[in-house]
């Protein structure tokens, strides 16, 4: 199968959910990787349900070279780099789940 072409540098049919395969499906923000070969790093994605208001991110420093990605508060992801820029609420991208039941 010859994979779509790619629109932008981000490859968004490649995006990781941060969360197990088998985890059940539960309301709010979750994060998600988003590879980018062209950078050579990847891309944090904050997903919320559709309707809702986007959620607050925040980026808190843990220790050294360690940030977590807050939504509203709550840690969606933790990046943990060797080197560098330091992650800033800009890099990460928000995008609208369409929920259906």
């Amino acid at each position: 199968m010859t994979p779509p072409p790619r629109n932008s540098r981000y490859e968004w049919s490649q995006a990781k959910s941060l969360m197990p395969l088998t985890a059940r499906y539960e309301k709010g923000p979750q994060g998600a990787l988003i590879p980018d070969t062209d950078a050579g790093f990847d891309h944090i994605a904050v997903v919320y349900d559709e309707g809702e208001q986007p959620p607050e991110i925040t980026i808190k420093q843990v220790s050294g070279t360690v940030h977590t990605v807050l939504a509203n508060g709550i840690a969606v992801a933790v990046i943990a780099k060797a080197s560098g820029k330091v992650p800033c609420v800009s890099d990460v991208v928000l995008v609208e789940r369409s929920v259906h039941d």
